[in-house]
């Protein structure tokens, strides 16, 4: 049996490896875009969902038995994390399943030239003034508003399995940071690529509603607006990455 296991992680360790060989600088890339995003979209978006969770454990947990170290793993919101893990990591393996299929073996290159295109586009324009991203259609805030009625019930027990849930389906809510990472990842052209790169966003987005989550939205925003003024330029640089990605794919 442990033989049979210990076969099992080998293969899978090397379908792994075969999937990211070659795309370590998009994965990087989706990392960056994550981190960087999160300063200036997912506090603003999902901070809220963070805090809403943390506010309904502390309120399960006795006065005479509430420490420091319980207030900050609930803070942590492990459960919830990885539920948001699940969703883009599935999200992106999907994503870039369909860009393989429908790009084929010839033709890969030029669509995922206009994925990589399309990315820094979006990251553009969350980025730079006077550009509109993708992120307020109607359409848009309809399906948010759904997934919010679907989800509502658990915010009051955000707890073990009922909390990743809840990720899970917050995973779902559209915005224009969440597409920017799809179309890169949709260019890895595998499922294994697509996964690890929307992983890496995912990863990317954790620390900053961690720190929401332990230190509150307002107590954020006294150091937040400094690394406001540099995150669109690093957007702008980010977007330039995956362009002369995009370019490098068309020129070869």
């Amino acid at each position: 049996m442990i033989e049979v296991l210990t076969d099992l992680a080998h293969a899978g360790i090397g379908i792994c490896r075969v999937g990211i060989d070659g795309r370590e600088n998009l994965i990087l890339g989706l990392f960056v875009t994550g981190l960087v995003g999160s300063l200036t979209h997912c506090v603003g978006m999902c901070g809220p969902f963070a805090l809403s969770q943390v506010a309904a454990r502390l309120e399960a947990i006795p006065l005479e038995r509430m420490t420091e170290m319980r207030r900050l793993a609930g803070a942590a919101l492990l459960p919830y994390h990885l539920g948001r893990a699940t969703t883009y990591g599935a999200l992106g393996a999907v994503a870039a399943g369909f860009g393989g299929i429908l790009g084929g073996a010839g033709s890969f290159r030029l669509l995922a030239a206009v994925l990589l295109g399309m990315a820094a586009l979006l990251l553009l324009g969350m980025a730079l003034p006077g550009i509109k991203a993708l992120g307020g259609a109607g359409g848009e805030s309809r399906w948010s508003r759904a997934v919010g009625r679907m989800a509502g019930p658990l915010f009051a027990r955000p707890f073990g399995l009922r909390g990743w849930m809840l990720g899970v389906m917050l995973g779902f809510i559209p915005c224009g940071l969440l597409y920017a990472a799809l179309a890169a990842a949709a260019a890895g052209g595998n499922p294994v690529a697509g996964a690890f790169g929307m992983l890496a966003f995912w990863a990317g987005t954790v620390p900053m509603l961690v720190l929401v989550a332990a230190v509150g939205q307002a107590a954020v925003s006294h150091w937040r607006a400094p690394l406001l003024r540099a995150a669109p330029a690093l957007l702008v640089l980010n977007a330039g990455m995956l362009g002369l990605m995009a370019w490098q794919l068309l020129a070869s």
